[in-house]
């Protein structure tokens, strides 16, 4: 037998991506459905086809925007936020990290090449906190699923905790905290693909003049509708599963009311919840239809985005433990204390 037919892929190791993807989630919740309570299965899936049919607009101008993005090389606007006085950087990374166009993954090299500059850690802490929480494609599907206040007041909450994290880890530090913050250890690069660095350069806004950027826009188009679609499918078929089946007087006596306790349970609840920006509105518009204390939505969305094992990775591969630990709870706090506002606010 040749090396190359001993080493071809099963069919099983080639059904993988398929069995382990959200469309395999979405078909078996709808499956699950049919089989066990047919009488539901019209309703369910008629609500999450419809929820996604109202996204889609939202669908084509996020995925639009962040392929002009990627293409352009804007990304290298956001390496400016890191050069000046630290105060400056701390208010910049804050702002500017729900502006940047990277996936999860490609924040690990950016950070891990801002460190190895020795830009200052409570700027890359306000980034860090700021930018698992919004983005512009989050930001619309947030609008499409609870309404722009809500999605305004997400993306004022990742500036809030930037400047929350990032202030307060200079005052720790200033206090004589964190002395040797980062691991003695080599710098991990990005877990699905290798950026160009983003520390240099400038955007390229005409791209089409580019085949090398014409084709990378083509490229993040298709793997950004892809990605997005897969998502909120499966986020519309749980909003739908909530609906019918979760009792609304279960989740309203958990996270429902205007007390301090229902917002706190929602950040213990949503910090080891793990939903990524794109799954979570359509859940949380579920949990709100069933009771869910807006304020407490928005401390759940928060805290779970902020918790996101890809954000968590990179602090964890980057920094030591006492400084992991400083992200956690300038999160879980700062979600609490933006729940609390909203909930004034509202």
């Amino acid at each position: 037998m040749s090396l190359i037919e001993r080493t071809a892929p099963t069919p099983l190791a080639r059904m993988k991506p398929w069995l382990t993807s959200p469309w395999m989630a979405v078909v078996l919740c709808l499956l699950a459905v049919a089989l066990f309570d047919p009488a539901h299965f019209g309703e369910v899936s008629g609500i999450a086809a419809g929820s996604f049919a109202r996204t889609l607009v939202y669908i084509a101008f996020a995925v639009l925007m962040v392929a002009y993005l990627k293409a352009a090389g804007a990304e290298t606007i956001i390496a400016q936020a890191f050069k000046g006085r630290e105060i400056r950087m701390i208010v910049l990374a804050a702002l500017f990290g729900g502006l940047a166009p990277f996936c999860s993954c490609q924040v690990i090299p950016f950070i891990a090449g801002l460190l190895a500059l020795g830009a200052p850690l409570p700027a890359i802490m306000a980034f860090w906190l700021s930018s698992p929480l919004i983005d512009p494609p989050t930001l619309l599907i947030t609008a499409a699923a609870l309404g722009w206040p809500m999605a305004i007041a997400k993306a004022a909450s990742a500036i809030f905790l930037g400047l929350f994290g990032g202030f307060g880890l200079k005052a720790m530090m200033g206090a004589g905290l964190f002395r040797d913050p980062l691991r003695p250890r080599a710098v991990p690069g990005s877990c699905c693909c290798k950026p160009k660095s983003p520390l240099s350069g400038k955007p390229y806004w005409r791209f089409w003049e580019n085949a090398e950027r014409r084709e990378t826009f083509g490229k993040e188009l298709a793997s950004n509708a892809l990605f997005l679609m897969k998502w909120l499918a499966l986020a519309y078929v749980l909003e739908a599963l909530l609906l019918i089946y979760v009792p609304a007087d279960a989740v309203a006596g958990v996270v429902g009311g205007d007390g301090v306790g229902a917002i706190a349970v929602a950040a213990l609840v949503g910090m080891p919840a793990y939903l990524n920006g794109y799954i979570a509105p359509p859940m949380v518009a579920g949990l709100i239809a069933q009771g869910m204390n807006p304020g407490a939505a928005l401390t759940f969305m928060v805290a779970g985005a902020v918790s996101c094992i890809p954000a968590m990775t990179a602090i964890w591969s980057l920094v030591r433990r006492d400084v992991f630990l400083a992200y956690i709870g300038f999160g879980l706090a700062g979600s609490i204390l933006a729940g609390l506002a909203y909930q004034v606010a509202a």
